[in-house]
């Protein structure tokens, strides 16, 4: 059981370059302990910028479509093809569990990673937003954040 602990402003930068300030609750898990917080379907954890934008470039927009830098969406690029697989092995484990007839028909499925994601979450916009609650929900986010601590003696 979840239980509001407050709350955090978090900002975001959309597709125009206008940077965005969202108030985003903070839960504490009466079961594991942790703290979360809820994020709504238009962010991605640990990205500064929108989904939308984010999504835009993935499925092929160019530079033009969104206001960041070239260094920005070159990140964004490798990111997704660094953990689109971990999202589609998501993806097919979540389904094979409760649908027993799929695994016979895995093989049929589209040979582009993107095209086999977009098998099961549609390719309409919002379709990051479909994967990435799945993902986190399922509790299988990849935390790819790391913090160091140097003691100065």
């Amino acid at each position: 059981m979840l239980e509001v602990r407050g709350s955090k402003k978090r900002k975001s930068i959309n597709s125009a370059g206008e940077e965005l300030t969202l108030v985003v609750r903070v839960l504490k898990c009466s079961n594991c302990k942790r703290v979360h917080h809820e994020l709504p379907d238009i962010l991605v954890p640990y990205k500064r910028y929108d989904r939308e934008s984010i999504e835009t470039v993935i499925t092929g927009g160019t530079s033009l479509d969104v206001a960041a830098d070239d260094s920005t969406i070159i990140r964004w690029k490798k990111w997704f093809l660094a953990i689109s697989h971990h999202f589609l092995g998501c993806l097919i484990s979540i389904v094979a569990r409760y649908q027993d007839e799929f695994m016979k028909d895995i093989s049929k499925l589209p040979k582009s990673v993107l095209h086999k994601i977009f098998h099961f979450v549609g390719s309409s916009p919002a379709w990051l937003a479909r994967v990435v609650r799945t993902v986190v929900n399922s509790n299988n986010w990849v935390h790819t954040r790391s913090a160091f601590m140097s003691r100065d003696e």
